[in-house]
């Protein structure tokens, strides 16, 4: 097989390099200001996830509860919820985020939790929507038991 080169020259560089990247992207997420976005809940059974986005749909910053390491039953708690919203608010912070547009889905013990958090931690509610899906006739029944 032969033996393996091993520049070390490039293995500086690269770790300049990537230093440099992070630094980049880094000041460049702060020096964005964005004023107004879009807040998406969604609370199902199991999890409660939140993204926080711009108005383009770009996303700033998301976080679930399994994201904060709660697990099992406890990721669909009203407590897990309001945490998770604590955590997007100081993800956001940066951006200059106030004014949010928020759109509720699912049927979660969360969604409430998260709401009156939002409320609490500052932001601006201007648009609320349930854009939970309903079927219009869902799908087929099962046949009647015959015992």
């Amino acid at each position: 097989m032969g033996k393996k080169k091993v520049v070390q020259k490039s293995e500086e560089l690269t770790k300049e390099q990537s230093a440099e990247a992070a630094s980049k992207q880094v000041s460049s997420k702060k020096s964005r200001a964005v004023e107004r976005g879009r807040i998406y809940i969604n609370s199902s059974y199991n999890n409660t996830t939140v993204a926080a986005t711009d108005l383009q749909g770009n996303v700033l910053a998301w976080a679930s509860a399994g994201s904060l390491g709660f697990s099992g039953p406890k990721k669909a708690t009203p407590f897990a919820a309001s945490k998770i919203v604590s955590v997007i608010a100081e993800k956001v912070k940066p951006f200059g985020f106030r004014d949010a547009e928020v759109f509720v889905k699912g049927v979660g013990s969360g969604r409430d939790s998260a709401l009156r958090s939002l409320i609490n931690r500052g932001f601006n509610i201007v648009v609320l929507k349930d854009v939970t899906p309903i079927p219009h006739n869902g799908p087929r029944p099962p046949k009647p038991r015959r015992v």
